[in-house]
């Protein structure tokens, strides 16, 4: 049931130029009522230090171990024999450097007996710093 049927809403409206003119006079009043002023300009006279050199890089020896039990040591082919004779190829790799740092790559199918092969091997030359190369899972 429509008991109102002969009238019509009037739809309420929003006059925006009222509004517009309000904004007008606050944005003209701000404008004319600021003041630009310039900082003075300070003179700094920064100290000066000097950096010492950073330390020099240890030497690296690369050891990489692929999935069939194949050893490079610094991208040159090693049979491993025995722990101490891959020693000495750690000991002839590593030169003069006092303590060279391991870097072990392996593939992901080595053994990790082939992992501590190397470890023993670079303990029994004296490189007591060893560290393991890592893939992230995003890279392929």
């Amino acid at each position: 049931m429509n008991f109102r049927r002969g009238r019509t809403r009037d739809e309420p409206e929003i006059n925006l130029v009222p509004m517009i003119d309000v904004f007008l006079v606050i944005l003209i009043f701000l404008a004319t009522s600021t003041t630009f002023s310039r900082f003075a300009e300070l003179q700094i006279n920064l100290p000066q230090a000097s950096a010492e050199t950073p330390p020099d890089r240890p030497v690296q020896i690369s050891v990489a171990i692929d999935a069939t039990g194949r050893y490079l040591v610094n991208r040159e082919p090693v049979v491993f024999g025995n722990p101490e004779q891959f020693s000495q190829a750690l000991r002839k790799a590593g030169g003069d450097a006092k303590e060279p740092v391991i870097v072990i790559s392996a593939d992901a199918a080595t053994t990790h007996q082939a992992v501590v092969n190397v470890m023993e091997a670079a303990r029994l030359a004296g490189y007591p710093q060893i560290t393991f190369t890592t893939q992230g899972s995003g890279a392929r």
